[in-house]
């Protein structure tokens, strides 16, 4: 269920040049306990800087917890994790498994979070993996994300959320039975005067969460449905909501990935196109960097920034976080924000783009379907697309 919470200051962070000087900021302001989950943490320098500030604020005596998935941060392990461990920071790693081609479903189930609590006072969810953007794409464009900046009474949902899973995974991984409070508890007081609430995706109470918020809000819609999505590949459900959306007279929009770091699963994607294109839904690609975004705005109002795709891994396999924020203004940043890179990066298709590809694209296009679609059924997920 959505419980939203007013109160909030909420602030719109568009790529690493925003979120990571914020992120820093708040960790050299740390003073009591830091708290920081992700998927992926380079050994770049990026991941440099945020590992020495870390160490740094252990060094002066803040609780700081790390946790990175163990499939994401395969590198980390061997990179980072030994110079934060050896400068005092309390370092886990979730689901230590490495066989890559796995499909047992517990092997897929990845933190794929993206979340940073700092003296229970402010908070960052986001899609943004601690990694430089330019050195890991390449210049001159950065890697298209974003993240939000959190103070107010949503910071406790989220602390609660990160303590419950870190403490979790030393349960699980060290057999630690005691209970281990939190040095620094969430300052409830009100920040600013956003309303907004705090979702996650498991796989006991709140496997569906996210996916419900969004269509409940693409059928609510009534003037325009705009989504940015790096891995969009929806089920049944989520694309007759857009459909249907698209039928009563909403403007259906959505920014998808034109340059892809997996193009499995971009091609598949694309075999979804003459469904959308031919039902008014209008599709953009961007191409200017890799568009990493998973984000959303309904109707100027309704907006959410987080780590979910529409796709199975973060719809039905992974530990997900978004922020749903019912605020105009930041609705109003945001899809700014979006319109920007749709009109500098992104090139819209047509209904004849599709007719015009040689046949061995679209052979490629319909064989990378059928095999991503054959992965979900293996997994044991084909029943929910």
């Amino acid at each position: 269920m959505s419980v939203f919470l007013g109160g909030n200051a909420i602030t719109l962070l568009e790529n690493g040049s925003d979120y990571f000087p914020a992120l820093m900021l708040a960790i050299e302001g740390a003073e009591r306990e830091i708290f920081l989950e992700t998927y992926i943490f380079e050994n770049d320098g990026v991941g440099s800087r945020v590992a020495t500030a870390l160490a740094r604020a252990a060094a002066r005596g803040v609780a700081v917890r790390v946790l990175v998935d163990g499939f994401g941060g395969r590198a980390f392990v061997r990179s980072v994790m030994p110079g934060l461990a050896a400068g005092g920071v309390g370092v886990q790693i979730y689901r230590r498994e490495l066989r890559v081609f796995a499909m047992r479903r517990h092997r897929l189930r990845r933190l794929h979070r993206k979340l940073a609590v700092v003296d229970g006072r402010v908070a960052f969810v986001g899609g943004i993996n601690i990694v430089d953007d330019l050195t890991r794409h390449g210049p001159p464009h950065p890697r298209y994300d974003y993240a939000v900046r959190v103070e107010g009474p949503l910071v406790e949902p989220i602390l609660h959320s990160v303590h419950h899973v870190w403490r979790l995974v030393a349960w699980a991984g060290l057999r630690q039975r005691r209970p281990q409070p939190l040095v620094a508890p969430a300052r409830t007081e009100p920040a600013g005067n956003v309303r907004a609430c705090f979702l996650i995706r498991d796989n006991l109470r709140h496997r569906r969460d996210i996916e419900e918020a969004y269509l409940d809000a693409i059928d609510a819609a009534r003037r325009e449905v705009v989504i940015a999505c790096a891995y969009f590949f929806p089920g049944r459900r989520f694309r007759q909501a857009l459909v249907d959306a698209a039928e009563r007279g909403v403007e259906v929009v959505l920014l998808l990935q034109g340059m892809s770091d997996h193009p499995m699963l971009q091609y598949a994607t694309r075999a979804l196109y003459p469904f959308f294109l031919s039902r008014g839904i209008r599709l953009f690609e961007y191409r200017q960097s890799v568009l990493h975004a998973k984000v959303a705005v309904v109707d100027g109002q309704w907006a959410t920034v987080g780590s979910s795709n529409i796709d199975p891994f973060s719809l039905l396999l992974a530990r997900e976080a978004n922020v749903v924020v019912d605020d105009a203004g930041f609705a109003a940043d945001l899809r700014s924000s979006l319109e920007r890179a749709r009109a500098n990066g992104a090139h819209e298709l047509r209904s004849g783009d599709w007719g015009r590809l040689s046949r061995l694209r679209r052979a490629a296009t319909w064989a990378a379907y059928q095999v991503v679609r054959l992965a979900i059924g293996v997994a044991g997920y084909g029943r929910h697309s």
